[in-house]
């Protein structure tokens, strides 16, 4: 008969989202909420009616991109899709709303309808996304009439009437805080392939932050202290590395978020200001976490560990974010201990972890002030007290 924790195991490794690698948090917060008020004079969202024509001139003009990471992560629609979508504005059937927003150049981040845009653009002007002409196939009403037409193939009135679509846009200008478009794109995520919320970060916070998650999430180090095991479709990957960097940045003795996803986006801010100098130390730090929790768990770092030799549980966030930062707070000599010492660490942990306390801590509710605080030093006391008996 299988035990409680295999259950447990079985139950976690089924409910990871898009098989990211990740366990999947038992989520007790409510909705997303705006928990600080805001100035509402620097909170300004338009919506503007645009032709096709207008929409595809700003995609000429490189001022929408429809190839975010992102996107290309997510995959595009068939051909199939693609051409049903056209045939929709062919019929005169009104699209979903577009959401968008604008940066200090005015130019768009599409948070919701990149796909049905790729699909126009391909259709009409394919050029401007330097894609393949798309060639209608699969209609559902028009097939017999329209089938392998291009649209230079359309008759000049049908070709009128897809240039004079108007879409809805809702745009949030230029100067809302972050935090607020989070919160607007995080309530209206709900299409068909909703981006993650790392995903999100990325789209509304421009800058080096997001060649430095990149790159650091692709490095042999981190690859290896998570058995290359985190998919990046999503922004897994990057997400951890983020996580890591919040509590760098901010000590766990004085987080004070009730909005841990506010917490990291003020975290991915504050990346983009620092000096080369801080985020150089910063990397090393990193790097540094990664290599120590390889040697210390080999291919079990970041996992729940109840009993010796059980199955392998999937990545843990907010292990992650508690290993790796105490970790990264150590010195060169503590780190070499934990490492030479790491049968004796890992039973402390297998230990640690049957505290229903910090289990609590890393598995629900994870941004609970008391919980960050509890995982963090659950960590720091079990390293201490390794390197002090050495």
């Amino acid at each position: 008969m299988a035990s409680s924790v295999d259950n447990q195991v079985a139950e976690d490794v089924t409910s990871l989202g898009m098989g990211s690698g990740i366990e999947a948090e038992r989520i007790e917060e409510g909705p997303v909420a705006i928990n600080q008020p805001f100035d509402p004079e620097k909170i300004e969202v338009s919506t503007r009616n645009m032709t096709v024509q207008l929409l595809l001139a700003r995609i000429k003009d490189k001022a929408i991109n429809l190839k975010p990471d992102f996107q290309r992560r997510l995959g595009i629609w068939t051909d199939q899709r693609q051409s049903r979508l056209i045939e929709s504005l062919l019929l005169k059937i009104p699209l979903p709303t577009l959401y968008a927003a604008e940066d200090k150049d005015e130019n768009w981040a599409i948070v919701d309808g990149i796909q049905r845009l790729t699909a126009i653009a391909r259709f009409v002007e394919p050029e401007a996304i330097e894609g393949t002409r798309l060639s209608l196939q699969g209609l559902e009403y028009l097939d017999r009439d329209f089938r392998d037409k291009t649209f230079d193939q359309l008759p000049a009135r049908l070709k009128r009437r897809l240039l004079e679509t108007e879409l809805v846009v809702h745009l949030i200008r230029h100067g809302t805080p972050e935090a607020v478009k989070y919160n607007i794109f995080a309530r209206i995520n709900t299409g068909g392939m909703p981006l993650s919320s790392q995903e999100l970060r990325h789209a509304i916070i421009p800058g080096p932050a997001r060649n430095i998650l990149k790159e650091w999430s692709e490095s042999p180090e981190f690859k290896a202290a998570t058995a290359d095991s985190i998919k990046d479709e999503r922004m897994a990957d990057r997400e951890l590395v983020l996580r890591f960097v919040a509590f760098r940045l901010t000590h766990f003795r004085v987080y004070k978020s009730y909005d841990f996803d506010r917490f990291l986006v003020e975290a991915m801010r504050t990346l983009n200001t620092l000096d080369d100098s801080a985020r150089q130390r910063l990397h090393q730090e990193f790097l540094a976490a990664m290599v120590t929790a390889h040697g210390i768990f080999g291919n079990d770092a970041f996992r729940k560990r109840y009993r010796p030799n059980e199955v392998r549980y999937p990545i843990n966030k907010a292990l992650f974010e508690a290993v790796s930062v105490n970790i990264a707070g150590l010195t060169d000599q503590d780190r070499e201990t934990l490492t030479l010492r790491s049968n004796d660490v890992k039973n402390a942990f297998i230990e640690l972890m049957n505290d229903k306390d910090f289990d609590s801590a890393i598995s629900q509710g994870t941004g609970d002030i008391r919980k960050v605080k509890r995982r963090f030093e659950g960590i720091e006391n079990l390293f201490r007290t390794i390197i002090l008996a050495s």
